[in-house]
């Protein structure tokens, strides 16, 4: 079903677990006053919403890693299945209120688990600054706003998977290499 006309604005989830963590427990230091409530000059940082698709979200994504072609109804149905997910995908965004503009992204996916007393654990995923943005501290930003927030929901741990060239950036943030092995199996690879 296609839908013209602008978007839904309605969030991801709710924005106030945003405003409920503590940042104060950030490891990362940060030169000036950025944070979550303050990302920077025009700079916003919320959950993502359906209108984000017409701000620029895919194209985002796209400077991260392979996105195929993601015409807005297939991205709509993708976020209305994530929606009806609750307590699963936080996906949070920061805009360019003056461009509105998609600038960054990032994600926590929490998995319930029958192990450690029935315990979730939560994954980074898909973070990323758009080029134009970079060197603003936005991506440490990110990824400290997106552990605090999976320390916040009560998970046992917190994983993510990254390039060799970008471990770097993840141990000055604390992050570990684990010594387990990461394996997969690649069904196809998409455009």
């Amino acid at each position: 079903m296609e839908q013209n006309g602008p978007l839904d604005e309605t969030p991801l989830y709710r924005p106030g677990l945003l405003k409920e963590i503590d940042f104060s427990e950030a490891q990362a230091k940060f030169k000036g006053s950025i944070s979550p409530s303050n990302p920077g000059e025009n700079l916003v940082m919320r959950p993502l919403c359906a209108a984000d698709y017409d701000k620029g979200f895919m194209e985002v994504l796209k400077q991260l890693t392979k996105c195929g072609d993601t015409p807005r109804e297939k991205f709509l149905a993708r976020y209305n299945q994530m929606k009806s997910c609750p307590n699963t995908y936080f996906v949070t965004v920061i805009e360019d209120i003056s461009k509105s503009k998609i600038i960054a992204t990032g994600t926590v996916v929490l998995e319930q688990k029958f192990i450690r007393g029935c315990a979730e654990r939560s994954r980074i995923e898909d973070l990323v600054v758009d080029d134009e943005y970079r060197g603003l501290q936005l991506g440490k930003l990110m990824f400290q706003t997106l552990l605090l927030l999976s320390q916040h929901l009560g998970v046992y741990k917190c994983s993510l998977e990254c390039l060799p060239e970008n471990i770097a950036f993840y141990e000055n943030l604390d992050f570990k290499v684990d010594p387990q092995s990461f394996m997969q199996y690649r069904f196809k690879e998409l455009s």
